[in-house]
């Protein structure tokens, strides 16, 4: 009986500054492994084990051609993140207001 791979969220597979970084490679177009792995000074596997999270959270996809895979992003799932994103911003948005009005008034 074999387990299940462990399926990973946006913000999971976020948190690590290396597949931020092949997030950021990957929205210039679709690129190999070896041409990701070349970014970095970690092993191929390390790549791909990075990579698969990122795919287990939705955030890419990738297609045989030839001898290689390639990988692409699919930033439909950054959706979530931009939402959470806009929540706080405007929470700051609105407790800097505050604060402007308070300083203001002491004047």
């Amino acid at each position: 009986m074999s387990e299940e791979p462990q399926k990973y969220d946006v913000f999971q597979a976020i948190a690590d500054p290396t597949r931020r970084k092949l997030l950021e490679l990957l929205a210039e177009g679709q690129l190999s492994i070896a041409s990701l792995s070349s970014h970095f000074t970690m092993s191929r596997t390390a790549v791909t084990k990075h990579l698969g999270i990122l795919e287990s959270a939705g955030l890419v996809s990738s297609q045989k051609a030839g001898r290689e895979k390639l990988y692409r992003l699919e930033a439909k799932p950054l959706q979530t993140l931009k939402q959470w994103l806009e929540f706080y911003e405007q929470y700051w948005d609105d407790k800097l207001e505050k604060l402007k009005m308070i300083v203001e008034e002491d004047k």
